[in-house]
């Protein structure tokens, strides 16, 4: 039986698909640094993903979040202990500088039209670093000891930077979709 070249080029077409869909993924990612993480989370929207360690005894997370990104554009991950949306939410930001160097600290979402500037959480945040790598932020943290058990609602946000800042982003879409429940102990 012979094989028509449409029928082979349908066959490559299908594979790279399901590789493409494959990649697509946090279960199968490998951190440059070589951290592993014992679990993780492909986020609705954003192209973002989640990845963590709880530890009990000490009632926090080592946290990767990774977003797929320009260099122009900053990222954040947030825990909501009070809510479900935004506003109340307790976020970490980073953004790529025009020299390349990365920032990334904690602030507090405490209203709608936030200052995204440098603040103090309502629980811990240590170890804060954040890289840029093949159009991707990731931002590493351990937050904790996070009070009210495993389980809470979080947020993830992209936006533009303007003039070294994080800039409004967009309140329609996928930015207006990016929240879930989170359990560490999942």
């Amino acid at each position: 039986m012979e094989i028509s070249p449409r029928f082979t080029f349908a066959i490559c077409i299908i594979q790279s698909l399901f590789l493409i869909s494959s990649a697509q993924t946090c279960k199968n990612y490998t951190f440059p640094s070589k951290q592993v993480f014992s679990s993780c989370s492909d986020l609705t929207v954003l192209q973002a993903y989640l990845h963590w360690n709880y530890i009990p005894s000490t009632k926090s997370a080592h946290i990767a979040y990774r977003a797929s990104q320009s260099s122009t554009r900053w990222i954040a991950w947030a825990i909501n202990p009070t809510g479900s949306g935004m506003a109340g939410s307790q976020a970490i930001v980073a953004f790529r500088h025009a020299n390349g160097s990365m920032a990334v600290y904690p602030t507090p979402i405490d209203s709608y039209t936030p200052s995204m500037q440098p603040g103090t959480l309502s629980f811990p945040v240590s170890n804060i670093s954040a890289i840029y790598a093949d159009n991707e932020t990731t931002i590493f943290a351990v937050i904790g000891p996070l009070a009210n058990g495993t389980t809470f609602n979080h947020v993830w946000q992209e936006g533009p930077v303007s003039n070294t800042n994080p800039a409004i982003h967009s309140t329609t879409g996928p930015n207006v979709q990016s929240m879930a429940k989170l359990d560490f102990q999942s």
